[in-house]
């Protein structure tokens, strides 16, 4: 495992590791750039960098079935892909890091995709890549620009600013990680991402504009009515329970929408309840929810809460006739332990989606939520 050397987690990561290497590889094999030639910060001018990717497998069910899939399209466009049960019980992390310590050292560009990630961030640690790019992972790509432009320690923008007993053990592997994550003297960082992040000096900022999955799917067959997209807002302890259950409720009776498409890390209690109390036909997604949209069949409007698909939808989607809309947050769904950032940071996700994105407002009422559209 040489030359191009991507870390993912995710099925999104991974989806965006495709992208990134569309990108470079046009008409030629993975990692070269157009016309076969090798793409820039390769390991050589003559030879092109084969890219290879390695799962750190997580251990829910959902996440572990769609990168299941992910991996196996990655490996039918050529790419060499990897298994690894980093968090397989006792003695994994040791293992993963002799593993991968050899391929690190001679790897010339590294691509991960959460740079929050805790177990990224201790690999970060043990080398100096001399190429680091950076792929979404959803929305937190908004977040990690802006700190690391601030000179700020990175943290997720829904936890708690105070430092628990694990932050305070790991801060040294954080402040490090950080420092391996900006720009400096024989090292060059990029952000591929399809957000409006606004780049501190040094870092180049590539556009994904999802050309590898309208290349590969679709146009997809469209149905009547809506689709609703999950979120895991609940989950992340941001948003009150009864009070999104009830917004999504509100939101399948205005819009007419029979389908609610869940977020891999809704809990199933949840999604019980959901289908219970709204009628929805719940759907966990095989696929990350772009490629599930350009397969279709999908609705003529999905509907979602603020989170990544507001700004990657439309680009997958583009020319397909279907319509994004999305739900902005009010106040009062927010539970008391939410951390002071999240209104500020969900408003942010919510004002930036492209302009052909519908925004929905809520109008509150003695008795209900009512939605419209703002």
């Amino acid at each position: 495992m040489t030359g191009q050397l991507a870390f993912v987690e995710s099925p999104v990561q991974l989806l965006n590791v495709l992208e990134w290497a569309h990108t470079r590889t046009p008409s030629g094999p993975p990692g070269t750039a157009a016309g076969g030639t090798p793409a820039p910060g390769t390991a050589s001018d003559t030879t092109p960098a084969p890219l290879t990717v390695v799962v750190l497998s997580p251990t829910d069910p959902m996440s572990r079935g769609q990168l299941r899939r992910m991996a196996q399209l990655a490996r039918d466009e050529g790419l060499t892909v990897h298994w690894q049960e980093a968090r397989g019980g006792r003695g994994a992390l040791v293992r993963t890091l002799r593993r991968l310590a050899g391929p690190l050292r001679s790897a010339e560009r590294v691509i991960i995709g959460d740079p929050f990630s805790r177990y990224v961030q201790l690999l970060l640690t043990l080398f100096g890549p001399r190429h680091l790019t950076v792929v979404d992972d959803g929305t937190a790509t908004m977040e990690f620009a802006a700190q690391l432009g601030r000179g700020e320690r990175l943290v997720r923008w829904h936890r708690k600013g105070s430092l628990g007993p694990r932050e305070l053990v790991l801060a040294p592997v954080t402040t490090l990680a950080r420092r391996r994550l900006a720009p400096a003297r024989g090292r060059t960082v990029e952000v591929f991402t399809s957000l409006p992040v606004e780049a501190p000096a040094g870092v180049e900022v590539t556009a994904n504009a999802y050309a590898w999955t309208r290349a590969r799917f679709g146009p997809p067959l469209l149905t009547g009515g809506a689709d609703l997209v999950g979120t895991s807002l609940v989950e992340t302890g941001v948003v009150d329970a009864g009070h999104y259950t009830r917004v999504v409720g509100e939101l399948a009776r205005t819009h007419g929408a029979t389908r609610y498409f869940a977020h891999r890390r809704e809990s199933a209690e949840k999604l019980h309840r959901i289908a219970v109390e709204t009628g929805l036909q719940v759907v966990r997604p095989e696929l990350p929810l772009e490629l599930v949209a350009r397969r279709g069949p999908v609705g003529r409007t999905i509907v979602s809460f603020p989170s990544t698909v507001v700004h990657t939808l439309p680009l997958a989607l583009a020319g397909t006739g279907v319509k994004v809309a999305v739900c902005e947050v009010a106040p009062e769904w927010l539970r008391a332990t939410a951390s002071p950032r999240a209104q500020g940071f969900l408003s942010g996700v919510t004002g930036t989606a492209a302009h052909e994105v519908d925004r929905l407002t809520a109008r509150r009422t003695p008795s209900v939520d009512r939605l419209g559209f703002g």
